[in-house]
């Protein structure tokens, strides 16, 4: 019997989500991210994760995004050996472990309790690993997290749960609370209600799962819109996840598409990485 997660809200189990779609990359012939340790995760857990119905393309744009945050936090880190990184809304992500960066880094993953409390019980212990069992919208999360260390910060698939308020209230106290650094996180540009209306018409429970969470929010056309909420914010770097070399990776359909997709600039900003320094 595995670890029972019955009691996790809708909110919570999109860890679960995102755990699998690293798990069913692991398995792939050739693997985006290859992260063989997600799918020990997932063994441990009791949940009927095939129910989920994780399509093709959700599992590669899945492992994509996190590997090129992998990528600017291993840039961030060489160039920062005494770094913090603070990973916001975790999940169940050991991106420290992948990453094996600079033995002096420490690495602070925050999210909700109840994920916080399965991510400690399935995770190998890391004396520079620290866990931060908050909401990112209590102010308290930042209290355990040095200040004065240059600091990288990454989201990944979470300001989509986010309204706008408590998004320009987040990147006011990081950039409040942390002397300097960078942020850097995924993106879907402007949400239209066709997108929305799409995805609450999909049959796969994944969808479901992700759509009952999302606040309304529409997104934003312009990366350098959060410099508008946040003068603080200086956009460094926005790419597009259809331009990235890994693509060549994708089922043959796949590639086609995002290649074709990438050739829009309305579509390429639908899975994007924005990166901000302060």
């Amino acid at each position: 019997m595995g670890i029972d997660v019955s009691r996790f809200t809708p909110l919570e189990e999109t860890a679960l989500l995102t755990l699998y779609a690293r798990a069913l990359d692991s398995r792939l012939p050739r693997p985006i991210l290859g992260d063989s340790d997600a799918d020990r995760i997932a063994a441990s857990i009791d949940y009927d994760f095939t129910g989920l119905g994780l399509v093709t393309s959700v599992v590669c744009q899945a492992a994509l995004r996190t590997k090129m945050l992998d990528d600017r936090v291993r840039m961030f880190t060489a160039a920062h050996p005494n770094a913090v990184v603070v990973d916001l809304g975790a999940g169940l992500d050991d991106g420290m472990s992948r990453l094996d960066g600079p033995p002096t880094v420490d690495w602070y993953s925050v999210d909700l309790p109840a994920v916080i409390a399965l991510r400690d019980s399935v995770l190998h212990g890391n004396p520079r690993a620290h866990s931060v069992p908050r909401s990112l919208t209590d102010e308290r999360w930042l209290e355990a997290i040095p200040a004065e260390r240059p600091t990288m910060l990454i989201a990944n698939g979470l300001l989509a749960f986010l309204n706008e308020q408590e998004i320009v209230s987040l990147l006011r106290r990081v950039t409040g609370h942390f002397r300097s650094g960078e942020l850097a996180f995924n993106d879907y540009g402007r949400i239209g209600w066709v997108s929305r209306f799409a995805v609450k018409l999909a049959p796969q429970r994944m969808f479901k799962a992700v759509s009952g969470q999302w606040s309304g929010y529409p997104g934003f056309k312009d990366a350098h819109r959060p410099e508008v909420w946040n003068p603080r914010l200086q956009l460094i770097e926005e790419t597009s996840l259809a331009h990235a070399p890994e693509v060549e990776l994708f089922p043959t359909w796949l590639r086609m598409a995002t290649h074709l997709a990438g050739r829009i600039p309305s579509m390429a900003r639908k899975a994007r990485i924005l990166r901000y320094s302060f």
